[in-house]
């Protein structure tokens, strides 16, 4: 099969690869999927880089790319949940750094695969499952509820624009810092605006003079903001800073989990939720998306489609 590969760590794309490499086995438990579509997230450049080694192991060459929207093409040993032809999407993350998305087929966990929502095509399916489930459980670990004003740091990002939208799902004021440029998207999420940068305590301050109940930082570096806006008795996560933890908050690692995904994929099947995806790339030229990627200022989701 056709893939974009790494056989060493680099701090930019040049160690990456597009050519043939071996198709991926099947184990029992496991669908094979037929890529059509995979979201580029920043922990793909991260760990490109190696700023996860520490933490898990990496087998080279590595097919970066935990994302994954396709069909199902074969079902391994005992693997009742599915079928061949079934439309799906799933966060693929493994234990270990060597298999992923970036590429025409990708053998993945069926705990962790979901069917893909009629209502999303197939680019903001692709982008669904890593975003949406990080947003998730950062508003399930903060208990966001219809009492609650909550501040989402990034909030016109892949994750932060989701966020705003489950936040809003369940009944909460969402505060979202964003640039000027998105603010006008951000309102049609059903969120209140403000500019990031210098001044944002104040701003956030004069939209709730009280404090905001809770806070997700989806871009990290926001602590002091956090602090100094959040009321007392509130609740913080970051899925960016891990020192957030030394602050009362709890910084946040998604898991894969076929379940909560499929929750996400009802919402958006009831026209509660949507993706934005603000550009995308075929699969020769995913070196291109991770470097738009690395940007830091996309709106929504950048997506590798085949």
């Amino acid at each position: 099969m056709r893939a974009v590969t790494y056989s060493a760590y680099a701090a930019d794309n040049s160690a990456l690869v597009y050519g043939e490499v071996a198709d991926p086995k099947l184990g029992p438990g496991q669908v094979m999927v037929r890529v059509l579509a995979a979201g580029v997230n920043p922990v793909d450049w991260k760990v490109m880089s190696g700023g996860l080694d520490g933490m898990m192991d990496v087998v080279f060459p590595v097919i970066p790319g935990w994302d994954v929207a396709g069909v199902v093409t074969a079902l391994g040993p005992d693997t009742p949940e599915f079928a061949v032809g079934d439309e799906v999407m799933a966060y693929a993350r493994k234990d270990t750094v060597h298999a992923g998305t970036f590429a025409e087929y990708v053998a993945v966990a069926a705990t962790s695969v979901a069917r893909k929502p009629a209502a999303l095509d197939w680019a903001q399916a692709g982008g669904l499952p890593l975003a949406g489930l990080t947003a998730l459980r950062s508003l399930d670990h903060l208990a966001v509820g219809v009492r609650d004003t909550l501040l989402v740091h990034g909030a016109a990002g892949g994750v932060g624009s989701i966020a705003v939208q489950l936040g809003r799902e369940r009944g909460a004021r969402v505060i979202g810092t964003a640039s000027p440029r998105n603010h006008e998207y951000l309102r049609g999420l059903g969120a209140e605006p403000v500019a990031y940068g210098e001044g944002v305590i104040d701003r956030v301050r004069a939209l709730a003079p009280d404090g905001v109940s809770a806070v997700a930082d989806f871009v990290g570096g926001q602590l002091d903001t956090t602090l100094a806006v959040l009321a007392p008795g509130g609740r913080h996560i970051s899925i960016a800073d891990n020192t957030v933890d030394r602050q009362g908050g709890h910084w946040v690692w998604v898991r894969p989990d076929g379940a909560r995904l499929a929750a996400l994929a009802d919402l958006a099947d009831r026209g509660a939720l949507t993706v934005e995806v603000s550009e995308t790339f075929p699969l020769d030229r995913t070196a291109d998306a991770l470097t738009a990627s690395r940007t830091g200022h996309t709106r929504g989701k950048i997506v590798v489609v085949t």
